[in-house]
C-alpha cells in the first residue's frame, strides 16, 4: 500500500513457467497487497507455479488473446479492491523493480497512467531488443505523437501502471483480444484526458522472453496505424471508433466485473 492506497499486480500470463518464479521474487512485496496471474491456457506449468506461490490465479479454459488476458485481469482487480493496478509481463522482460516506483506516481496524485519506456535512455538495443523492433518502435511512436498529438517516448511498452479510476472508465471492452489491445489502451487515455507518466526502464530479450514474430509485428504495426487514425478523425469529428466512445457497456463496471469472472 503507498499512500493509503491498495496496490495491486497483474500479470497476463502464457506459457510463463521458466521465467515467472524469478518474476514473482522480485515484485516489491511491501509495497504490493495482491497479486494476480490470469493463465491463458498455457501449455506448461505456468497455473500450478502460480497457485504453488500463492498466487491468486486465474484460467481461461481457451486462449483469449493477450488483450483478452489483460480484460480478465482488470476485471479481477477491480473486483478485488485494486487502487492502482500496474500490469507487468511474467517472461522477466521488465524488471519488477520498478512496480514501486511506478506506483508511487500515481499515489502521489500526479498521474493517472505510467508507462516504464524502454526507449528513454539507452537500454532497449543494450538489452538486446532486435534492431527491425527498435527502428518500428521509433517510427510508429513518431506518427503516433503527430496523429495524437502527444510527446510520449513509446507507446508499445508491456509495463504499464493505472489508477482505479481510469480502468473503471476506459471502454476497455471495445479494445481488440489481440496485441493491440496495449496500444489502443493507450489512446484511450489520452483520448479521455488522463494524465500520462513515463519512467525510464531496462528490458531484457531474451530466450524465455516473451516476443510476436515479424508477421504479428507487421500485423500490429498496421493496428496501431488504424489506432492513431482513428484517433485523429475522431478529434477532426469524422466518425468516431469505438473504442473512442463512453459506452458504459463496454467499461468494467460492477456488473461487467462480476460477468466477466463468473465465465471462468
Amino acid at each position: 500500500m503507498i499512500n493509503g492506497r491498495r496496490v495491486t499486480v497483474v500479470l497476463p500470463a502464457y506459457n510463463a513457467a521458466r521465467t515467472l518464479r524469478r518474476t514473482i521474487a522480485e515484485i516489491p512485496h511491501d509495497v504490493v497487497d495482491d497479486i494476480i496471474l490470469t493463465d491463458d491456457a498455457s501449455r506448461d506449468e505456468t497455473g500450478a507455479i502460480a497457485r504453488s506461490l500463492g498466487i491468486h490465479t486465474l484460467a481461461h479454459a481457451q486462449n483469449r488473446g493477450y488483450g483478452g488476458n489483460q480484460k480478465t485481469c482488470y476485471a479481477s482487480a477491480l473486483a478485488r479492491g485494486a487502487d492502482i493496478v500496474v500490469m507487468l509481463h511474467p517472461d522477466y522482460q521488465y524488471t519488477p523493480r520498478l512496480v514501486t516506483a511506478m506506483a508511487s506516481m500515481i499515489a502521489s496524485d500526479q498521474y493517472d497512467v505510467v508507462m516504464a519506456s524502454r526507449i528513454l535512455g539507452n537500454g532497449a538495443l543494450k538489452g538486446g531488443m532486435p534492431v527491425y523492433k527498435y527502428i518500428a518502435n521509433r517510427c510508429l511512436t513518431l506518427v503516433q505523437n503527430i496523429l495524437m498529438g502527444q510527446k510520449l517516448s513509446e507507446y508499445h511498452t508491456g509495463y504499464r501502471a493505472f489508477s482505479r479510476a481510469v480502468l473503471e472508465r476506459l471502454p476497455l471492452l471495445a479494445c481488440s483480444d489481440d496485441f493491440v489491445f496495449d496500444n489502443q489502451m493507450i489512446a484511450q487515455t489520452a483520448w479521455f484526458g488522463f494524465r500520462i507518466g513515463e519512467i525510464s526502464c531496462p528490458t531484457l530479450y531474451f530466450a524465455d522472453a516473451s516476443s510476436i514474430n515479424f508477421r504479428r509485428s507487421a500485423i500490429y504495426g498496421l493496428g496501431v496505424l488504424g489506432t492513431a487514425i482513428g484517433y485523429r478523425l475522431g478529434k477532426l469529428g469524422i466518425g468516431r471508433s469505438a473504442i473512442f466512445t463512453s459506452d458504459a457497456a463496454a467499461a468494467l463496471t460492477p456488473d461487467v466485473q462480476e460477468a466477466m469472472l463468473a465465465r471462468l
